[in-house]
């Protein structure tokens, strides 16, 4: 792949501290997966990334800042509103050794950070990276005490992340720019719909069944449903749960609502209904066996005609991009393998591994929206020549690099993808084992090619 200090424009207070992220973000993508001393390749290398990650003068805020830079550069070549898809995930890190130093996660013996992410994402479904990202650790005495806060202000709540979240990721963007916030029902609480934004700002969130609205006695899901269909789309559920892929045809209800505060709001007196525009999808006829896809999302985006809910639906689904990436960075590049001793150490790779995790996906995902784009830089000229003579041994090496599907097939090949007819283009999860493959055959390339100039290697 190509050198990633001048894309991420590392800003650590040092030249030397630039390069040398530069160097363990380009190492990790080429060796995703493999532990550190793995992928940085001699002693040497590996003593700088424990040097690295033990340094505190790197502060992981300025990773994150260059991750963020880096989102806002590429969204600028994709005009127009910009989909930003917010989730939480928990990173366990479990181990005697230093569960005292980390954060309780929801199981009593288990320790780690909670990571809640915003990732940009283009009105064609193309994940372009984070903007700012929010790491906490739950102090262990907070444990069990959800029901407490129900009546708390969100500001003293957790729940405030996605508030946040949303405003870092406006400040980062230039402020004409169109964005819709894209959340699941975690998100779906009446301060968050409340918030003042400004012109272009819109959300878009699963809500829960059971919201009281104004105007009727039945609650929201019930009383959307009594609604009339107003047609019919065809999403694309992607593979989960040991389910396979999947089209899934969804009937389609929508109309204006008035959400109520919830009873249990500090201020619920003080406070108004709320008016947005609801659309309730359900699937029929799932297969056997599966759960049916059933959606209620709550939005402040106009929805005047059938094409205004479809198009709501369809940004929705690129939801499932931000739970893509949260896979890509615990068990594409296993993070929760790592072996640091300190939650300062791992706070650092967290933020070098959400780089490498945001740039696998950017990279799966460009290779089907823009198929015939050239493979470099994405795939150096090394690379590529690699994968051409392995593939296409008896054509000779072209004078161009081949097109980036091309490329990302032949690596997910690697990797396992067979490629045969109607098995659509290669997923994260086996591009990240071809990489890995592929770098031990550029090892061996250059080996042979030194060899041929009278170069001797040593064991």
């Amino acid at each position: 792949m190509n050198t990633l200090c001048d894309l991420y424009r590392f800003e650590l207070g040092d030249k030397r501290l630039n390069q040398r992220a530069g160097r363990l973000v380009q190492a990790a993508l080429e060796h995703a997966g493999d532990s550190i001393p793995t992928a940085a390749g001699n002693l040497a290398a590996t003593d700088a990334a424990y040097r690295f990650l033990n340094n505190p003068n790197v502060d992981p805020h300025d990773i994150d800042d260059a991750h963020t830079r880096s989102t806002v550069d590429l969204a600028a070549r994709y005009p127009g509103v910009l989909l930003i898809a917010q989730d939480t995930t928990d990173i366990d890190f479990t181990s005697p050794a230093r569960n005292g130093r980390l954060g309780q996660l929801a199981h009593a013996k288990h320790f780690g950070f909670f990571v809640h992410s915003a990732l940009a994402v283009t009105v064609d479904g193309l994940p372009l990276g984070l903007l700012p990202q929010h790491v906490w650790m739950r102090p262990a005495d907070q444990r069990g005490k959800r029901k407490d806060r129900r009546r708390k202000e969100t500001v003293d709540k957790e729940s405030q992340r996605w508030l946040d979240a949303e405003a870092a990721g406006i400040a980062a963007l230039p402020a004409d720019r169109s964005v819709v916030m894209i959340a699941d029902r975690e998100c779906d609480f009446y301060d968050y719909f409340a918030v003042a934004r400004r012109p272009g700002q819109e959300v878009l969130i699963r809500a829960k069944l059971r919201r009281r609205i104004s105007g009727s006695k039945e609650l929201l899901g019930a009383a959307m449903r009594v609604g009339t269909v107003q047609g019919v789309l065809t999403v694309r559920v992607p593979r989960q749960n040991g389910q396979a892929e999947r089209q899934a045809t969804l009937a389609v209800r929508y109309g204006p609502v008035a959400l109520q505060p919830p009873s249990t709001h500090p201020r619920r007196k003080e406070l108004a209904p709320l008016p947005l525009r609801s659309v309730l999808v359900e699937e029929q006829n799932p297969p056997f066996g599966v759960e049916p896809l059933q959606w209620l999302l709550l939005t402040t985006l106009p929805i005047e005609s059938f094409a205004d809910a479809e198009r709501v639906v369809r940004w929705y689904t690129y939801r499932w991009r931000i739970e893509r990436y949260h896979f890509t960075l615990k068990s594409g590049c296993r993070l929760e393998d790592l072996q640091l001793e300190t939650a300062e150490r791992l706070r650092r790779a967290l933020a070098l591994y959400a780089i490498v995790a945001a740039r696998l996906l950017h990279l799966t995902y460009l290779a089907r929206q823009e198929p015939q784009s050239p493979c470099e830089p994405a795939v150096n000229a090394e690379e590529w020549e690699v994968l051409w003579r392995h593939f296409q041994p008896e054509e000779p090496l072209p004078p161009q690099a081949p097109p980036l599907q091309q490329a990302m097939r032949w690596i997910g090949r690697l990797g396992g993808f067979l490629a045969r007819k109607g098995d659509g283009e290669p997923g994260v999860k086996v591009l990240w084992r071809g990489l890995r493959q592929l770098q031990a055959m550029v090892t061996g390339f250059r080996l042979a090619k030194a060899g041929t100039h009278g170069v001797q290697s040593s064991d």
